[in-house]
């Protein structure tokens, strides 16, 4: 340990001179000088920084107009809005359990079509917002909706003829 140490400092050139005349004179003004209050431009800028951007979050929130929905209408609107959002979600539901390599095309068509239906009621809800409460566009929105379940029982079916080929209205053949 002793020979590493000794063959580290005989290798590395180490500064061992005195300081220059007066040094410790010089570094006890330093230490003893009263400390300005210096203001740091960046901290103003960021001080600024913040205010704007609060000023900012504040106004988008207040200009940002609210998207009015069918159940927003009123309570019988948000009555049937959550019946039809539930009945649909429960037959995606179940739609998804009946999934096998039979039915997989039959479902992935059903979904396609839900989603453009589901487009064209976000495309409702804009049109809602921006016009207001108009009748037609309430009675749109309600037979979107319809569809949308129309689609679901029709696909529903036709699973189940895939699963019993031997039923075919209700009745068995033997």
């Amino acid at each position: 340990m002793e020979d590493k140490l000794h063959q580290f400092f005989s290798e590395n050139e180490f500064d061992f001179q005195e300081p220059h005349s007066g040094h410790l004179k010089r570094f006890e003004r330093r230490l003893n000088q009263p400390k300005h209050q210096q203001i740091i431009p960046w901290k103003w800028f960021s001080v600024a920084a913040s205010v704007v951007l609060i000023l900012g979050f504040w106004l988008g929130s207040n200009h940002q107009k609210k998207q009015i929905d069918l159940a927003d209408l009123s309570p019988k609107m948000e009555e049937v809005q959550t019946y039809f959002v539930s009945t649909i979600n429960q037959e995606v539901k179940t739609l998804e359990k009946n999934r096998s390599l039979e039915t997989e095309t039959i479902i992935e068509n059903a979904l396609d079509q839900l989603e453009e239906l589901e487009d064209e009621y976000n495309y409702f809800i804009k049109e809602l917002t921006k016009n207001g409460k108009q009748r037609k566009l309430i009675n749109a929105m309600i037979k979107n909706y319809q569809q949308r379940l129309d689609i679901l029982e029709n696909t529903l079916k036709q699973i189940e003829q895939i699963k019993n080929p031997n039923l075919l209205n209700n009745e068995v053949y033997i």
